[in-house]
């Protein structure tokens, strides 16, 4: 058997995964750009959004991939290769929404083979492995990801009666936990941990600006005082 060998953990080696939710028009497409300027480096965007990554030409340095439908998920992982074949240090996915709810998305392509096969469980079968390589996809890339999606409003049924919890990410359940950190935009731009490894927003009012992502990046980079002892 092969020996094992492992190694001290530090975030030197670690890349972002950030994901910044809100509805239309809440401006998580010019909050990432400016979270990936301050993380420095060369920035490219996916745009799903019909152009709308141009809008911001003259505010920013980037370079803009345009994705239409049909939206599917193996399209993304592509674009992410690219990007770190290309040297890029940063991806904007805006937005994976459309890799779930657009069209050509998993729900439809769920929906397709439910009513082909009639067995939406077994449909089910078939689209996971699609959003797993996704999420593979953005987990391990070499480069940092910032991932934006649309949020709608979100109810239950509690004691009979319709109860109101909130914004819910248009992606498939729990997919904002794959995250580093997750940003709720409000109408003002300020963003709102609702997970956060890094500890920096915990229970804060966020500005989006280029500062978010220099103490992220510094976040990142920190090493411990145990390995910078060992590298010397």
């Amino acid at each position: 058997m092969s020996q094992l060998n492992f190694r001290k953990a530090t975030r030197k080696q670690a890349k972002l995964r950030l994901a910044l939710v809100a509805p239309s028009g809440f401006g998580k497409t010019y909050s990432a750009l400016r979270v990936a300027t301050g993380l420095g480096g060369k920035v490219a965007i996916l745009d799903t959004e019909n152009g709308s990554a141009d809008l911001y030409a003259n505010d920013f340095e980037y370079d803009v991939l345009t994705m239409n439908a049909p939206f599917e998920p193996a399209k993304y992982v592509m674009a992410i290769k690219a990007a770190e074949d290309a040297g890029y240090d940063t991806i904007i996915l805006d937005s994976i929404s459309h890799a779930w709810a657009g069209t050509g998305g998993l729900l439809d392509k769920h929906g397709a083979l439910s009513d082909k096969g009639g067995n939406s469980f077994t449909a089910w079968r078939k689209v996971t492995p699609d959003h797993n390589a996704l999420v593979d996809a953005i987990l391990q890339s070499k480069i940092h990801v910032i991932a934006t999606m649309r949020s709608k409003v979100d109810y239950a049924m509690e004691g009979g009666k319709v109860v109101k919890l909130g914004l819910a990410p248009v992606q498939r359940e729990g997919m904002e936990y794959e995250f580093t950190c997750v940003l709720d935009l409000d109408q003002k731009h300020n963003g709102h941990a609702s997970k956060d490894r890094t500890g920096l927003f915990d229970n804060k009012v966020v500005p989006m600006t280029e500062g978010v992502g220099k103490e992220l990046k510094a976040w990142l980079e920190t090493e411990t005082k145990e390995t910078k002892e060992e590298t010397k």
